[in-house]
């Protein structure tokens, strides 16, 4: 818009001053054009053209350059004035500085606003002062031409003329040109097109006579509100032509397509094709035969509706599967003459008789429309040899109502089970049983029990190890009795949460022999066979230490409760007139050793006892090695400069107390 309107002012304005310079055609050097009024846009856009300057020194413009009074914009060297960004806010003119070798000039662009724009151009033509008198209301009116679209060569053609000019009392021009309005009279040179094509329509078999398919819509150029565009519908071919050659008909206005046969032919199953293409003719001028024509092709498909129930191929099927054996063991075959890309034509199978034990199973094949017959529990040649099923086929959309399902919708299975050599079985499975630890080698530890299967085949078992981790226990081959061949441990590496496992064979004498697995869990009760432990086993303190506290002393035991904590701790008998150390119990499982003087720099071994609770208790007897060291600004020297500083007496008595126990 404010281009439009900063060009029609330019225009104008130019117009003014070509009358006024028309009595000097000589090159006045400077700008062409001085003063510019621009409507104000909302935005002065970036690089968006806003006016053009004309500048002529008369002599070439030879080193020309421009400067605008706003930096947000600039002049180019074609004179094109542009915003160097995205401008709101520019004041109420803009100044344009020229300078070239030969000449220099200022123009001015005033900005207006929209309600401005008529005043300032009375104020550049200045009309009321120079006409004197008041000025009369103008009433001037051009009488429409009419004229034909599609005229013939020669061009151009002479339409019309029309002069029209208002003056002032001194026939000067203040008004004018004025509007011409030519009419162009629409013709028939345009043909119906159908624009919105493919054009695919769906009717359901059996649907009631005069039944709504489709509509067909033409588009035509022409006039709308003329014959030339008013259309009328007609079918011109139907494909295929059976059973009737006038399956459909259009309505010549609208454009629907309808049924016009009886239900009864539109029987999808018995159609020669279920996809009918009708060629669509539209003609404008109303269907006359003046009119022009537009072709176009709907396709309409007969959709097809469950009214077929779907049928076994054959009243009985059989199959042969081995025991124990699962899977799929035989496919159903059916028949339906519904559209296979239906829910009307996909079979749903169930099994109605015969699967009391849940042992078989029938899914339906996307691809083949089969019932596929599983085995999914195992079964037993020993408990049944022969298996009948009933099996019962339907559609996944339901019959329409005046069908239903007959007797050749239930097929038989019948199933025949063939024995094979089965492995032992363990009974129970797993076995568990409790023994203590420590039991005396040889020691039975339970008898397992296996059984065959195969009771018709009277087989005999034997047993052996197959696993045994620790290699602990043996079993008799032909009792199945399980003993120890060595010492149990509960403390082992092989015992996971006190308890310990191994597996064992039961072989039966089929041929080929034939295996099963049992396994053993054993829970192995704690006893007190473990001494407990004492830590740390070093110390080092400074010769000068103000806290004598030595040591935290920690025990701990492999056994179970009752034989771990408390524990007891005591020192062993020391030599000498004055006691150097004393132990102090603080918990059930931690003591702490507490000098009761300053040492010499040295290394001493002092023995400690620890006790457990276990019936009987289990005594060990540790030395914790203490270093006295010398300390000066925070660093421990430890190296041994003394003798070790502890009697032969002490260690005869420690050894006399391990002998005591």
């Amino acid at each position: 818009m404010q281009h439009k309107t900063q060009l029609t002012l330019s225009f104008l304005l130019s117009q003014v001053l070509l009358l006024a310079c028309a009595e000097d055609l000589e090159c006045v050097p400077g700008f062409q054009q001085k003063v510019f009024y621009i409507e104000k846009p909302f935005e002065f856009i970036e690089d968006q053209l806003v006016l053009n300057l004309k500048f002529d020194d008369c002599k070439g413009n030879n080193k020309l350059n421009f400067e605008v009074s706003n930096p947000d914009f600039t002049v180019e060297l074609d004179g094109n004035l542009v915003a160097l960004k995205n401008v709101s806010e520019v004041g109420r003119a803009l100044f344009v500085h020229a300078r070239s070798e030969h000449a220099e000039d200022m123009a001015e662009i005033f900005i207006l606003e929209a309600n401005e724009k008529r005043g300032a151009l009375k104020e550049i033509l200045k009309l009321e002062g120079n006409l004197g008198i008041p000025r009369q209301k103008r009433a001037i009116l051009a009488t429409p031409i009419l004229i034909p679209e599609n005229q013939r060569p020669p061009f151009p053609r002479l339409v019309g003329k029309l002069e029209v000019e208002v003056v002032d009392m001194n026939g000067k021009t203040i008004d004018g040109p004025v509007r011409l309005d030519i009419s162009v009279i629409d013709q028939n040179d345009n043909r119906p097109m159908f624009k919105e094509g493919p054009y695919i329509g769906h009717v359901m078999e059996g649907s009631a006579t005069g039944t709504t398919v489709m509509r067909m819509a033409a588009f035509d150029a022409d006039d709308a509100s003329t014959d030339n565009a008013l259309l009328r519908y007609n079918i011109l071919k139907q494909t295929p032509t059976k059973p009737s050659p006038n399956m459909f008909y259009i309505d010549p206005e609208k454009g629907d397509i309808v049924t016009v046969v009886s239900p009864a032919l539109l029987d999808r199953e018995t159609m020669e094709s279920p996809k009918y293409e009708l060629v669509i003719e539209a003609k404008d001028m109303g269907g006359m035969d003046v009119g022009l024509t537009g072709t176009a092709t709907a396709t309409i498909l007969i959709d097809d509706k469950n009214d077929h129930a779907p049928e076994f191929t054959k009243k009985e099927f059989q199959a042969t599967v081995k025991e124990g054996v699962t899977g799929v063991i035989v496919n159903l075959t059916v028949g339906d003459r519904d559209d296979p890309a239906t829910g009307a034509w996909r079979a749903v199978y169930s099994i109605i008789n015969g699967n009391p034990g849940q042992s078989f199973e029938i899914h339906t094949n996307p691809q083949t429309n089969e019932g596929m017959l599983s085995v999914v529990k195992p079964l037993d040649y020993e408990i049944s040899a022969f298996h009948t099923l009933l099996i019962k086929v339907e559609n996944e959309d339901p019959l329409i109502p005046d069908i239903a399902y007959g007797p050749s919708s239930t097929a038989t299975v019948q199933i025949t089970v063939e024995d094979v050599n089965e492995g032992p079985v363990f009974h129970p499975n797993p076995m568990t049983v409790s023994k203590q630890e420590n039991i005396p080698i040889g020691s039975v530890v339970l008898t397992v029990n296996a059984t065959d299967p195969d009771t018709l085949q009277h087989q005999t078992i034997r047993y052996s190890v197959y696993k045994d981790p620790a290699g602990w226990l043996e079993i008799n081959p032909t009792n199945g009795t399980v003993g120890t061949t060595a010492v149990l441990d509960r403390e082992s590496p092989f015992v996971q949460n006190n308890v310990y496992t191994a597996l064992f064979l039961a072989i039966d004498s089929g041929n080929p022999p034939a295996t099963g697995t049992g396994t053993l869990h054993i829970t192995l009760e704690d006893v007190n066979d473990n001494v407990p432990s004492l830590y740390p086993t070093l110390a080092k303190v400074c010769d000068d230490a103000k806290d004598l506290r030595v040591v935290v002393l920690g025990a701990s035991d492999k056994d179970l409760h009752p034989n771990t904590d408390p524990f007891k701790f005591e020192l062993s008998k020391q030599s000498g007139p004055e006691k150097l150390w004393r132990i102090n119990r603080l918990n059930n499982t931690h003591a702490q050793v507490i000098l009761l003087q300053n040492l010499k720099k040295a290394n001493y071994n002092i023995p400690i006892s620890v006790t457990d609770s276990g019936k009987p208790p289990l005594t060990n007897t540790t030395e914790l090695r203490l270093q006295v060291c010398t300390c000066k600004k925070s660093k421990m020297d430890c190296s041994a400069t003394d003798a070790l500083h502890i009697s032969l007496t002490l260690i005869l008595l420690s050894l006399l107390s391990l002998f005591c126990l």
